[in-house]
């Protein structure tokens, strides 16, 4: 199963990002949307689970949650805006992937048998961060990511 692990788009939903997203099983956005059109652009190519960021107000942001736990593929993906406010103990809790946003820094590191996955930013250039999204494969119950650059 692959899964598209978006973040920060700010309002702003790339062609190469969506060509980067294509055939993936379902998406997962990490917070900052900026827009409702960039979630109606991400369902379009598959089941969309979004979070709010810090970004993310008004009425078409009320009803999306700060946080959401996931069962997919065997695993338990917890995920967040913004690691820092990690309201959980992954290890605890048992979670084997969490996904956060904010930094616009993509990154993947494993810490006490936890994967954590940061996308980076997918919207506007941020100072020279680059810009990306990632690739979550789950396959026979384990994951592995990959970022992809954009632009």
């Amino acid at each position: 199963m692959r899964i598209g692990v978006i973040s920060d788009t700010h309002g702003l939903l790339r062609p190469e990002a969506l060509t980067a997203l294509q055939g993936c099983e379902r998406i997962i956005h990490a917070g900052d949307i900026g827009k409702p059109e960039v979630l109606e652009g991400l369902r379009a190519l598959a089941p969309l689970d979004a979070i709010r960021g810090n970004v993310d107000s008004g009425d078409w942001a009320a009803a999306i949650p700060e946080r959401l736990d996931l069962q997919i593929g065997g695993l338990r993906i917890h995920v967040t805006h913004d690691v820092k406010s990690l309201s959980i103990d992954p290890v605890a809790e048992r979670v084997d992937v969490v996904i956060a946003g904010h930094s616009h820094q993509p990154k993947i590191e494993e810490l006490n048998g936890v994967l954590y996955l940061n996308p980076g930013s997918a919207g506007r250039r941020r100072f020279t961060l680059p810009i990306s999204l990632a690739l979550l494969d789950i396959e026979d119950g384990q994951p592995r990511t990959q970022l992809v650059t954009l632009g």
